[in-house]
């Protein structure tokens, strides 16, 4: 098979790499050793102040707050025993009856950990007229809590659906009230509203609590020292995989050979590291980056570059998944060929030393599958057909590249995960579905104009128009909707799955949080601007400070 002359292509001509090769080379540093040793003490400091307050119920709110700064801080993985010690006990001795201080604060941290305690605790906040209570007007920093609390309800929630609107209303308020303009709480106000905690990737906000909680009174130094040198042991090692994964992806010179894919291995990169950030991850999230560089040029080569005829050839060779159909391939499928063997050789050397080879067979299905829905999307685009919303569903979402990503993120994380894991995931199961949809309707929003500026198949916003016969921006109305409907359906699944291991539901919730950052308001991966730029040098370029 040649590639077809003079075929009309619906190129997309993507923005070149902002990064050139600067991340082809990593030099280690030397002194790490002596840095290790430091981290080590400091955790032993810190392991014996939570354990000591562990069985003092007068320091429980304080210790409350002590977790919450570790896991703000980004350094609750050298805490894991007694981070969950701790709120195993805190559940056994109150339930859903906290009666220390910082309720707010409580009820967030037990739920994101995969507590399901009852919001009845915040029926005291109002009165009996059903309004919140008037101390509350002004206590901004009862207020922020509150409203972060907020981002962890389940459907039918109400009392926390009132509460998420009467504290955005009063902090949007306050935040532009002359007194607190240009102010530290004025700032912390703002970037809560543009992004709650939940909804945060980690390691940012370990980078943005880290500079916010230096400034207060209540720091606690040890805390501290430990967070920034922590920051910068830990980015030497996602350093360190950059390099390794982008030596990887130049061999390839993907932008002479596929000039018209998006080169974004920095970018993947980055999504990865906001999946998993922990060093005991470091295998999964280099190969999470290189599944995703490869999603990224099969997406282009499906969506911008190949005629249908040449897909279908393609997507064929693919499910015979053998080195002796790269013959029958031209050069530029040749080599995406060559890009998605070397991909799951790698991988399945290091799952034969770990005795799980066999897990590569539930990626490789879900792949096939994902591959499969690209070929009935290139099909309609070649017969300019618009798909119902079921139609278009089934393929964006329960077969989608993200169940894909979600279900190659699994790979090599160790005993959490058994073949159990990958049968549930490949089922699409509603924690996993509920992340798919928001992921899809977040990329369908701020994709849809320039996909349909070339031949692409209709997106689910076009879809939605002709089927109910609506304006767009009704569409986008709707659409955001379905977004903060699909966090809060998380919430509930992540607390409800009990046979699923924590690891697994903090990979999806994690891979939603990635979304907020890659597709808020606009496409952030295709066209890479300042604000991820800014976001990728703080975490793989510059240290902090300490």
């Amino acid at each position: 098979m040649s590639e077809q002359e003079n075929v009309k292509r619906p190129t997309a001509n993507f923005p070149p790499s902002v990064w050139g090769d600067q991340f082809l080379t990593y030099n280690e540093r030397e002194d790490q050793a002596g840095l290790e040793k430091v981290v080590e003490d400091l955790k032993d400091k810190l392991r014996q102040e939570i354990l000591g307050k562990l069985n003092v119920p007068t320091q429980h709110t304080n210790l409350l707050r002590l977790i919450d700064s570790i896991q703000r801080l980004g350094i609750a993985y050298h805490f894991e025993e007694e981070v969950d010690r701790t709120l195993h006990h805190f559940y056994d001795a109150y339930g859903d009856n906290w009666t220390g201080g910082a309720t707010s604060v409580w009820f967030r941290v037990m739920r994101q950990q995969g507590f399901f305690v009852s919001s009845d605790v915040f029926k005291s906040y109002k009165d009996k007229n059903g309004a919140f209570k008037e101390p509350l007007e002004n206590d901004i920093a009862g207020l922020l809590e509150l409203y972060e609390a907020t981002y962890l309800r389940v459907p039918g929630e109400v009392i926390l659906d009132d509460a998420l609107s009467f504290t955005k209303a009063r902090l949007d308020a306050i935040s532009n009230d002359p007194l607190w303009r240009n102010s530290i709480v004025s700032t912390q106000i703002i970037e809560a509203l543009k992004q709650p905690m939940h909804k945060r990737v980690p390691r940012l906000e370990a980078l943005r609590y880290i500079a916010f909680y230096q400034q207060q009174d209540s720091c606690n130094e040890s805390l501290l020292k430990l967070a920034k040198l922590g920051f910068n042991l830990l980015q030497a090692l996602h350093k360190k995989e950059l390099s390794q994964v982008y030596k990887w992806w130049k061999g390839f010179n993907v932008p002479t050979n596929l000039a018209y894919a998006r080169n974004r291995m920095v970018e993947c990169y980055f999504w990865s590291l906001s999946v998993f950030y922990e060093p005991k991850y470091s295998q999964s999230r280099m190969f999470l980056a290189k599944v995703l560089s490869t999603e990224t040029i099969l997406d282009d080569t499906y969506d911008a570059y190949g005629t249908y005829e040449e897909l279908e050839i393609f997507t064929a060779a693919i499910h015979r998944w053998s080195v002796t159909c790269l013959d029958a391939l031209p050069e530029k499928y040749k080599l995406i060929y060559r890009v998605m063997l070397s991909l799951y050789e790698d991988m399945e050397k290091i799952l034969t030393k770990m005795g799980k080879a066999h897990h590569l067979n539930y990626i490789r299905e879900a792949m096939m599958e994902y591959i499969g829905c690209y070929l009935k999307e290139a099909k309609w685009a070649n017969e300019e057909y618009i798909p119902t919303m079921e139609e278009h569903k089934e393929v964006t979402t329960v077969s989608s590249g993200y169940k894909f990503t979600l279900i190659a993120s699994f790979a090599a994380m160790g005993d959490a995960i058994t073949d159990d894991t990958f049968k549930w995931a490949l089922t699409l199961p509603p924690l996993a579905k509920s992340c798919c949809v928001l992921c899809r309707v977040m990329d369908d929003i701020v994709t849809h104009k320039e996909e349909q500026e070339r031949k692409h198949v209709a997106s689910g916003i076009q879809c939605y128009m002709k089927e109910f016969d609506v304006t767009e921006q009704h569409v986008y109305n709707v659409f955001n909707t379905k977004v903060e409907d699909a966090w809060v359906e998380m919430n509930e699944e992540s607390l409800k799955c009990k046979d699923v291991k924590w690891p697994i539901i903090m990979r999806v919730i994690n891979l939603a949080r990635a979304m907020d950052v890659l597709y808020k308001n606009k496409d952030h991966y295709t066209h890479v601007g300042p604000e991820l730029i800014n976001h990728i040098k703080s975490l793989v370029v510059d240290p902090i400070m300490a």
